[in-house]
């Protein structure tokens, strides 16, 4: 018997554990939803819940008087918002990956995820980001259950073969331009082929101007846009400061399904004990 829930554990067969917000960290029902919401108290994911406003929120391809927009400026739009929230999530450790969801159902439009490399640097974003407020609306941040996007993507959308649009119940992950990835997270493969060389240096190794930290934010971005909160959409709860991230500590080994399964149960056994 264990062995056979453990086996539908998280999967549409498993009748108490809720799989769409064990896939995708999001569920359509819900608080209403019949089947448990595991939610998890540290992750390396954070979901910033409806965060992103596309211009054509209430009808694709038109403005809100009604007027077409040019298809162009909806991805210069979108890649300015992915551009300011990732120069701002930085600040709190490496980012491995950041997502932001195309689809138009309420629990998942204009949804960011973002994975940190370590969950302590996760931490500290959710604790900075706590009480303050983009573009006027209040920041909803929450630890998330997803650490392998490939499960909670939509491989129909990546073939445009979904037949489901906007309200598929998998992420459909807006993408950036390739020289803007480049751009955003090429400074971490700078930054890793930079320490390896200074670990390892070579017999005949020299340091000179060359050896600086090129990958410093004020040089990197200085392709005309000013780095940091660019349009003035953070505010802060009352001026309080912003915390910084923590000294670094390594976290555990990035969990597959299986081990996050096993967590999960964990986490159902030590709800049960509490309440009994």
């Amino acid at each position: 018997m264990a062995e056979h829930l453990a086996s539908i554990f998280g999967t549409e067969k498993d009748r108490v554990n809720c799989p769409f917000y064990f896939k995708i960290g999001a569920c359509r029902h819900g608080d209403r939803c019949s089947r448990l919401h595991n939610r998890p108290t540290i992750s390396p994911t954070l979901l910033l819940s409806n965060m992103y406003h596309r211009p054509d929120m209430i009808t694709p391809g038109v403005d809100a008087q009604g007027q077409q927009i040019d298809p162009q400026k909806i991805q210069e739009h979108f890649e300015d918002f992915y551009e300011d929230i990732f120069e701002e999530l930085s600040k709190f450790g490496e980012i491995e990956s950041l997502n932001v969801c195309d689809n138009l159902a309420d629990h998942m439009i204009g949804n960011v995820y973002v994975q940190f490399r370590e969950e302590d640097q996760a931490a500290a974003a959710v604790k900075a980001l706590q009480g303050r407020f983009y573009s006027g609306r209040p920041i909803i941040v929450d630890f998330s259950p997803v650490t392998d996007f490939r499960e909670a993507t939509c491989r129909q959308f990546e073939e445009n073969s979904c037949n489901r649009g906007g309200y598929c119940n998998f992420m459909h992950v807006k993408q950036i331009s390739r020289e803007l990835r480049r751009k955003l997270f090429g400074q971490y493969r700078r930054s890793r082929r930079s320490r390896s060389r200074s670990q390892s240096p070579g017999p005949y190794h020299r340091r000179d101007h060359r050896d600086r930290d090129y990958r410093d934010r004020g040089d990197y971005y200085g392709s005309g846009r000013r780095s940091g909160d660019r349009h003035g959409k953070y505010e802060n709860d009352g001026g309080r400061r912003r915390h910084g991230s923590p000294r670094r500590m390594r976290s555990p080994v990035r969990e597959g399904s299986e081990e996050r399964r096993a967590r999960i149960e964990q986490w159902n056994r030590e709800r049960e004990e509490r309440h009994a």
